[in-house]
């Protein structure tokens, strides 16, 4: 069904809409806003800067969605801070087994590489 063809039929609008309501805004991220893997190549930068707690794209991706309220925008926001790997698993929730093993090992060299940097 196309957009134009959702917007004019308001009961499957209004199933689309109660639909995405029901959802958890961690699901809605991870739907919405999840790694564009098609080259197959891990995003070093995207991983670093989550580590890092630099969720600034994220959230203003998040706020221009129109998807969550301020509130809940705070929420995550915390969230992320609190667990940045939340956002991570997030973002990679849609990705197939290989992508995501791939990912794994980016994240963990990181930590192994922060471990070394203190030793």
């Amino acid at each position: 069904m196309t957009t134009e063809q959702l917007v004019r039929n308001t009961i499957v609008a209004g199933r689309v809409t109660a639909d995405i309501a029901s959802q958890s805004p961690r699901d809605i991220v991870a739907a919405r806003f999840s790694f564009d893997l098609d080259d197959g190549k891990v995003d070093l930068d995207a991983i670093e800067r989550i580590r890092e707690r630099d969720f600034d794209d994220w959230v203003s991706a998040a706020t221009r969605s129109g998807l969550f309220s301020p509130q809940e925008i705070e929420a995550l926001a915390r969230s992320w801070h609190a667990d940045p790997r939340s956002l991570f698993e997030a973002l990679l929730t849609d990705a197939d087994d290989m992508t995501c093993k791939r990912y794994e090992i980016a994240w963990d060299s990181l930590d192994e590489a922060d471990s070394l940097e203190y030793a």
